[in-house]
C-alpha cells in the first residue's frame, strides 16, 4: 500500500504560473523521442488516483477526453455529482486524507496517485504519501500555485534517483523516511 506524487514544478516551486496555467510545460516536456519520463511507469504502479476538484476541473477543460483509464476519486466538498458522461469514471470522495485513504481500502483500491497541490498537502500534513517523483523545470514563474502547502512539521525523504530529460529537465525520486 503507498500513495505517490508525480509532477512537475519551476525552479521556484510552481506546479502552475499565475494564470493557473500549466502552459509554461509544454517547452520542456515534449520529448522529440516520445519518452514519456516514466508517466506509463508510475500509472503502472497505482490503482486510483486521488485529486481535488480545481485540478480535475483543469483535466476537463484542457483536454478532449477524459485521459485516465483507472478510477479517479476526486476529493470534493463542493461537487454533488461526477460530470456528466464520466459517472463511471469519476467518483467524489470527502474527509480527512486519512478518511479517504481508508475508504479507498475498503473497495480494494491501495495503491494511489495523489494529485493537485492542496489534495498533495493535506496528505502530506497527514504524513499520507510514501514516494514523490518531482520533474522540474528550467523556468521561474515568479508567482502561482505552489506544489506544497505549510505542513504543521518538516518530513523527511531520502533521494532515491533523478533523471535527466532534454538535455533540461531534471526528475528527482524521493522516498518517505519515518
Amino acid at each position: 500500500m503507498a500513495n505517490y506524487v508525480y509532477l512537475a514544478q519551476s525552479l521556484d516551486g510552481y506546479i502552475a504560473d499565475k494564470d493557473h496555467s500549466v502552459d509554461w510545460l509544454d517547452r520542456y516536456v515534449d520529448t522529440p523521442e516520445g519518452n514519456d519520463m516514466g508517466y506509463a511507469e508510475q500509472m503502472a504502479k497505482v490503482d486510483a488516483l486521488v485529486m481535488g476538484r480545481k485540478t480535475a476541473e483543469f483535466v476537463l477543460a484542457a483536454t478532449q477526453s477524459w485521459p485516465y483509464d483507472k478510477p479517479v476519486f476526486v476529493y470534493s466538498n463542493t461537487w454533488q455529482t461526477a460530470p456528466e458522461g464520466l459517472e463511471d469514471r469519476i467518483f467524489l470522495v470527502s474527509g480527512t486524507a486519512r478518511e479517504v485513504v481508508a475508504q479507498l481500502a475498503q473497495k480494494g483500491f491501495n495503491d494511489l496517485y495523489i494529485d493537485g497541490g492542496l489534495t498533495i498537502t493535506s496528505f502530506l500534513r497527514e504524513d499520507l504519501i510514501d514516494e514523490m517523483v518531482i520533474t522540474t523545470v528550467p523556468v521561474i514563474l515568479g508567482g502561482g500555485i505552489a506544489l506544497f502547502g505549510a505542513l504543521d512539521k518538516p518530513l523527511r525523504f531520502a533521494h532515491r534517483a533523478a533523471k535527466r530529460f532534454n538535455q533540461t529537465v531534471v526528475q528527482n525520486h524521493y522516498v518517505r523516511v519515518r
